[in-house]
């Protein structure tokens, strides 16, 4: 087997982690809709999930600490940055998120969440030192078409009656989004020393730690029997803590190991059209035309990524003396 086609699937092993993370990432919103019906604040339902994620985060994080004995050990450093990463991106981005979605409809939320890809190249360049690759710049068009296509047909749905809450919720997902991009910007580094599945735990981790303070500084700890009492409530918190929060938050990172984080944010783009889908059949919301044209923009943008993506460079020729 030639390294070049081992290089290929390893890439497409990415695309494939990355598409299976952007899924049940995608189902985040739909569980935290439901859940918004038992009468919880965006605190609280960010502390039940992770009350249920975090031990396996840590079984996880403790079986990949075993498997990793007899290696160099890392120096502690590189933990307080994994455990600072995981309170940008798991906490604070998801804190601020789950705010925005008290005042939006899911597929409104994930439109405006997903514009972190672009945040994400144009930080990349002006302070990580990455390369703006040119190929990106089509697809990016192609994708923030369709995007705003659907951004539209809904604004005009619904912003004449919410116009308000459409500007609170734009304003707090916006900042979840800047979070993100930053989070999988700093994540990158962390990952190649780390490894995808030991990060994803002490990252999570120090998202708990901040969530559980969080919560002990704004709310009653006597509260919480009480909200584990009702079935309902504690079935959407299984879901969203282990289908939406364990699973893709390792399939994301295992992908990042795999492909850029350009790459993985495009592909990101089929969020949206994902939540779109669970929208209309889960929660019943009306699918436009626009939404139809839009699902098809962002799946060409992506697509056209990943084929120019996946494209060899061709070699320099060099001129004769």
């Amino acid at each position: 087997m030639t390294r070049t086609f081992q290089n290929a699937i390893l890439k497409w092993g990415g695309y494939a982690l990355a598409f299976a993370g952007s899924f049940l990432f995608a189902t985040k919103g739909i569980f935290i809709k439901l859940a918004y019906e038992y009468h919880v604040d965006a605190t609280t339902l960010l502390m039940l999930r992770l009350l249920i994620a975090t031990p396996f985060f840590v079984i996880i994080g403790l079986i990949t600490h075993y498997r990793q004995r007899g290696r160099e050990p890392l120096p502690l450093n590189i933990y307080l940055r994994a455990l600072a990463v995981g309170v940008l991106g798991y906490w604070f981005a998801s804190y601020t998120d789950f705010e925005g979605l008290v005042h939006l409809t899911p597929q409104f939320e994930r439109l405006i969440l997903f514009t972190y890809p672009l945040f994400v190249i144009l930080f990349g360049a002006a302070f990580f030192g990455q390369k703006l690759k040119p190929l990106a710049l089509p697809a990016f068009v192609i994708a923030y078409a369709g995007l705003a296509f659907v951004f539209v047909s809904d604004f005009t749905r619904h912003g004449g009656e919410h116009g308000h809450d459409i500007a609170i919720g734009t304003a707090w997902v916006m900042t979840s989004s800047v979070a993100f991009a930053l989070y999988l910007l700093l994540a990158k580094p962390v990952i190649a020393r780390m490894g995808p599945s030991l990060f994803t735990s002490v990252a999570m981790v120090g998202a708990a730690l901040a969530t559980f303070v969080h919560f002990g500084v704004t709310h009653r700890l006597s509260a919480v029997p009480s909200l584990l009492a009702q079935p309902g409530l504690v079935w959407l918190c299984l879901g969203l803590a282990i289908g939406a929060t364990v699973l893709p938050g390792y399939l994301i990172n295992f992908a990042l190991a795999r492909i850029s984080s350009q790459a993985n944010a495009v592909i990101g783009f089929v969020n949206p059209v994902f939540t779109l889908m669970m929208s209309a059949f889960i929660l019943h919301e009306t699918i436009s035309a626009s939404d139809v044209i839009g699902t098809a923009l962002v799946l060409g943008g992506v697509g056209l990524y990943m084929w120019l993506d996946q494209r060899p460079s061709k070699p320099a020729v060099s001129s004769a003396a």
